[in-house]
């Protein structure tokens, strides 16, 4: 299993738009607007680095409105 979170910044006025249509992604586990640098957080799990990368290459960046990501890997998770 591959954890991760990512951050988005979206364009000015579209922020609702934008999480309302990542919370769909498969993989998506939370999503939430932010407030600082970034607009947008989200928690996600994938099976793969592959499928992380067609979330962040094939999803995230190509939804409209979408400017710029940054993806942060866990190495470690506890509960």
């Amino acid at each position: 299993m591959v954890n991760a979170y990512v951050l988005a910044k979206v364009e000015t006025g579209a922020d609702r738009e934008v999480l309302s249509e990542i919370k769909n992604f498969p993989g998506v586990k939370k999503v939430c607007m932010t407030y600082g640098p970034f607009d947008v957080a989200i928690e996600a799990t994938f099976e793969t680095i592959e499928d992380l990368d067609g979330f962040i290459f094939d999803k995230l960046r190509k939804t409209p409105n979408v400017k710029e990501t940054l993806t942060v890997i866990c190495s470690q998770t506890l509960t």
